[in-house]
């Protein structure tokens, strides 16, 4: 029987290849997030919410007509409305926010939403709440 590796026995090369399996197989360079100990804890009460864009100028990654602070206050919106709720009315989004523990201040923007208008998606919702979105680049 022929191994590629003559350091280690068979038993500790397969407890060895599980270990890497994730990053080997996993979504990305980040690896597979299925294991407990791999998930990132979350934020705690007196600590600043996570973004998803470092602090400096804009490298222009962002949509024409929209700031990276409206790209990033439409994707923090999306994260606590799932797809389940669209197309919906007001009242349906706020449950939906609730079922989803947003923040306050997402509960209450989303409170200011006229009645009786149904929004087919969160970019909807956005342009109601007052917000910008892309504009068409053709």
């Amino acid at each position: 029987m022929e191994r590629g590796n003559s350091k280690h026995s068979p038993r500790v090369d397969d407890n060895m290849s599980q270990e890497v399996a994730g990053l080997v197989q996993g979504p990305g360079a980040g690896g597979s997030r299925v294991e407990e100990s791999r998930q990132p804890e979350p934020a705690g009460e007196d600590q600043p919410e996570p973004k998803t864009v470092t602090a400096g100028a804009s490298r222009g990654g962002n949509p024409q007509g929209m700031s990276m602070d409206d790209v990033e206050g439409r994707s923090r919106l999306g994260r606590f409305i799932t797809m389940t709720a669209l197309p919906g009315d007001r009242a349906t989004l706020i449950a939906n926010a609730q079922e989803n523990a947003a923040p306050t201040d997402i509960i209450t923007a989303l409170e200011g939403l006229p009645e009786g208008t149904r929004y087919q998606t969160i970019s909807e919702v956005w342009a109601a709440l007052g917000h910008k979105n892309e504009t068409t680049r053709w």
